[in-house]
């Protein structure tokens, strides 16, 4: 036992013959020793019970020092936030253990102010260090005793910080970062890059800001499950990390929208480099779920200074660029200009007033026939959108559809025509006309609400239909697209008797092989193919062939915009089954199509 603790031990035997000798005072005379020992005993338990609860505190270290700052009490507590066993710590200096090299004169002075002149060390949070040299947060609070005496004691009582130190790192970067790719987030990202468009500033230099979402992730997560979204998201990040410099800052905005920014190059240095760069980082295929899959991205480009001087301001720009790109399709990009802008901001505005137009009766449904080639007589009707602005002229299709395609407005526009068409044919039918089928226009993002098929059962079932009145059409993409879901849905409706056709025939990819596993009625060959073959030997070749694999397949062959006698002739040559366009018939309303249906057509 070293001299320093047994001067411990002694003090504390002097305090209890102190208390003793107080009592024996106070209690005079035999009767009183009784007593006397019975508080002597509590004393000693008291003292018992408060040692052991100094040992047994977890997160409460608790060490005594001599004047001179040498270790005379080390609880098992300091033993596990310092790592100093009992035996090491006994008889060290307080500033050799714990006290980090910067802090140590500070401390000794600290103690020699309080043993001197009575100033005491206020209690503190402190960074104090572990025996391997790793800081140890902690709240300490110091009690001297004996401080007027020449054998002073300090006590220093130390309480593990560590957890919450770490919770609050923890929040600290939860509140930064994101989670999954540990990149920036949004705010994060806005306040690196406004320090950095802050030095192009001062430097003179321009700034190239790419906003970069991958094409229907949402499959991704639908159909293999949100763990293996988040791999394809990882392998993503790590992919951009390495096509970007290690100094170019990057976020993950949201899901799957991430944003690399490129100080220090100009317009020029964009589409050749940066571009290419980034869509070589998505070419080989990722594995997800042990499948290889191949993963595009739209890319909306914007820079400084031309689109903007702050980045909250690239980066709308650069968002806006990227959904413009959107409607072009897969793998598209796009630069943000001034005209970009007016053209996104008209759109928004078209699609808010569409969705007024479906409350305000501003939507129609127009048919136009499907004649046979040889007869001229109708056999079949497609159901065609059409919107009339109460204030304004009417609005092509082909501008409102695809904006309605990007935003949920498709479902009710689609539920809108499925209920019109049907109610439609169950009037013409109890009227008696002459007339087969309605065929209805399904698009890809129609088909991927999860509960379109019964949708559709149940709108035909509102009004008694059946597979004479209603058929759908859906372009390639939609086939090339389909899910198990959709394939079973379909293979059902063909088993029911429904006409199913593919539009815009020979427009998309991998027709003919999907031909062999789609259950398909009906081939509809693309107007551009019909236009151009009287002239052209090459459309009228490719003409001339899908109709002869339609035919050899069992299907019906119908070929779009025949609009005069040359084209018709040419589908009567190649023995095409039916034929739409204007050289009959323009899309009508329904009461002119009743007159025709009636025998009494219009003048």
């Amino acid at each position: 036992m070293s001299g320093r603790e047994t001067r411990f031990r002694q003090w504390l035997l002097r305090r209890r013959q102190q208390i003793r000798a107080r009592w024996t005072a106070v209690w005079a005379g035999p009767a009183a020793l009784d007593d006397v020992e019975r508080v002597r005993r509590q004393y000693l338990e008291s003292e018992h019970r408060f040692r052991t609860l100094l040992e047994s505190l977890p997160k409460v270290a608790v060490q005594g020092y001599d004047r001179e700052r040498r270790v005379i009490y080390w609880n098992e507590a300091s033993t596990r936030l310092y790592g100093y066993a009992h035996d090491e710590a006994q008889g060290r200096l307080l500033e050799e253990l714990i006290i980090p090299e910067p802090m140590r004169e500070p401390v000794i002075q600290a103690h020699r102010d309080w043993m001197k002149r009575g100033v005491e060390i206020p209690a503190s949070e402190l960074e104090l260090q572990h025996k391997s040299g790793q800081p140890v947060s902690v709240f300490s609070h110091h009690v001297m005793l004996n401080e007027h005496t020449d054998d002073p004691l300090m006590f220093c009582i130390d309480v593990d910080l560590s957890d919450q130190k770490r919770a609050h790192r923890e929040l600290e970067f939860a509140t930064r970062f994101d989670a999954l790719t540990h990149l920036p987030n949004r705010q994060t990202f806005e306040a690196q890059l406004d320090e950095v468009l802050a030095g192009c500033g001062r430097q003179g230099c321009g700034l190239v800001l790419i906003y970069l979402d991958v094409d229907h992730f949402v499959e991704v997560n639908d159909t293999l499950g949100y763990e293996q979204g988040d791999r394809l998201l990882s392998e993503l990040s790590r992919r951009l990390h390495r096509a970007k410099r290690g100094s170019d800052p990057m976020s993950r905005l949201s899901g799957d929208e991430f944003v690399i920014a490129f100080p220090g190059l100009q317009r020029e240095d964009v589409l050749p480099k940066l571009v290419k760069k980034l869509q070589q980082a998505l070419r080989a295929p990722f594995m997800i779920g042990g499948v290889r899959r191949q993963v595009t991205a739209c890319l909306g480009v914007s820079f400084y200074p031309d689109n903007g001087d702050s980045a909250r301001e690239l980066i709308r720009h650069a968002d806006m660029a990227k959904n413009r790109a959107k409607l072009d399709g897969r793998g598209s990009v796009w630069f943000f200009d001034q005209r970009l802008h007016d053209e996104l901001l008209h759109q928004h505005r078209l699609v808010e007033r569409l969705e007024q137009a479906l409350d305000r009766g501003e939507l129609s449904l127009h048919y136009q026939p499907q004649v046979s080639a040889m007869s001229g007589r109708i056999e079949h009707l497609e159901a065609l959108l059409r919107w009339y602005p109460h204030d304004g002229p009417p609005i092509s299709p082909a501008e409102f559809i695809p904006l309605a395609e990007h935003t949920d407005l498709i479902h009710r526009l689609g539920d809108w025509v499925m209920e019109t068409a049907c109610r439609q044919r169950g009037r013409w039918r109890d009227a008696g006309l002459a007339l087969e089928r309605i065929d209805i226009n399904f698009s890809g993002r129609q088909m991927s609400r999860p509960d379109v098929f019964e949708r559709f059962e149940a709108c035909l079932a509102r009004y008694a239909l059946g597979p004479r009145h209603i058929g759908i059409e859906l372009t390639e993409n939609v086939l090339i697209e389909a899910d198990d879901r959709i394939l079973e849905g379909l293979h059902r409706l063909h088993r029911l008797g429904y006409r199913i056709a593919i539009d815009d025939f020979g427009t998309g990819y991998s027709s003919l092989s999907y031909l062999k596993h789609f259950p398909v009625t009906a081939l509809k060959i693309d107007r551009s193919f019909v236009r151009d073959a009287p002239d052209q030997p090459e459309d009228r070749a490719i003409m001339e062939a899908a109709i002869f694999i339609g035919h050899r397949l069992g299907l019906e062959v119908v070929a779009e915009g025949v609009e005069n006698r040359e084209q018709l002739a040419l589908t009567q040559d190649m023995h095409c089954d039916l034929v739409q366009g204007f050289y009959f018939y323009r899309p009508m309303p329904a009461a002119d199509i009743e007159r025709i249906l009636a025998g009494l057509a219009v003048g």
